[in-house]
């Protein structure tokens, strides 16, 4: 009987944990500004982040998107993993979502970290994606128009836990060659440089990077996160800062150094544009 007992409880954990890192949460946000122009009011964003080669629950995920007809999607770095390096999965996840509508794309630091960029570059645009890397697009709908920036994750600049002279040099003059004063979307991995971000006029950023704090307890929050250490301050939602708006997601996937998740599941993020 107690061995029973015994074997019955890990059962339950085991479906627990499952549970943590492979059902999908989706959460919508509404984002409102008087800057949205007429013309991409009502406009949905998805928004994906750290899919570190996830193997479990990709049908799902493809219906979730399907199911909210989105304008863009948006994905925030990590698409593979660098320890656990397969380019297939991720290829196969883009190959997907970009039937279902434009997918914008920026690198995070495993892309860089892996040493393989250049040749996971070369597939992610045979995918049709557009790869935002220090640059900006301008998106236009009739005579109404919003931009879309992205940055490279700072790894590409250095291999140091905490250097981002480079990236903020580039990201100043990237932003200084935008002269009107129109919506701006940001897609940059990292959720710690809301500072800088902000300090550009920048209305709306969606980032990724810290995982949700991999594991999340009630009333405190994510416990830690890659650049920001313990209690990090930037994990999961809405931030605000003078007059841009940070998204964060928990992510998809896991990296190979904190394989499971904790009151923390994977999300995709939809946001619905409305002028106000």
């Amino acid at each position: 009987m107690k061995t029973i007992l015994i074997f019955s409880m890990i059962l339950v954990v085991l479906v627990f944990l499952y549970h943590e890192n492979n059902t999908l949460s989706v959460r919508t946000i509404d984002i409102k500004s008087s800057k949205i122009p007429d013309g991409f009011s009502g406009n949905i964003i998805v928004h994906l982040s750290d899919f570190h080669n996830k193997k479990i629950g990709n049908p799902k995920l493809i219906e979730a998107i399907k199911k909210v007809n989105p304008n863009i999607i948006v994905f925030t770095g990590d698409l593979i993993d660098s320890r656990l390096y397969n380019e297939e999965i991720a290829i196969g996840l883009l190959n997907e979502i970009r039937k279902i509508a434009p997918v914008y794309y920026v690198t995070g630091n495993h892309e860089w970290r892996s040493g393989k960029y250049s040749r996971l570059r070369k597939r992610i645009e045979n995918c049709k994606v557009t790869i935002v890397d220090d640059k900006y697009y301008k998106i236009n709908k009739g005579n109404d128009s919003i931009y879309i920036v992205g940055f490279d994750d700072p790894r590409k600049y250095s291999n140091e836990y905490k250097e981002y002279k480079q990236f903020e040099i580039k990201f100043k003059d990237v932003m200084n060659e935008i002269k009107d004063d129109k919506f701006k979307i940001l897609l940059s991995h990292r959720p710690e440089l809301f500072s800088l971000y902000s300090s550009q006029n920048i209305d709306l950023v969606f980032s990724g990077h810290a995982h949700g704090g991999q594991v999340r307890l009630p009333f405190i929050g994510g416990l830690f996160s890659p650049h920001q250490g313990l209690f990090p301050k930037y994990t999961d939602g809405i931030y605000k800062k003078e007059n841009s708006i940070l998204i964060v997601s928990r992510g998809l996937g896991n990296s190979s150094i904190a394989p499971q998740r904790l009151f923390n599941r994977p999300e995709i993020i939809i946001v619905k544009l409305k002028n106000n």
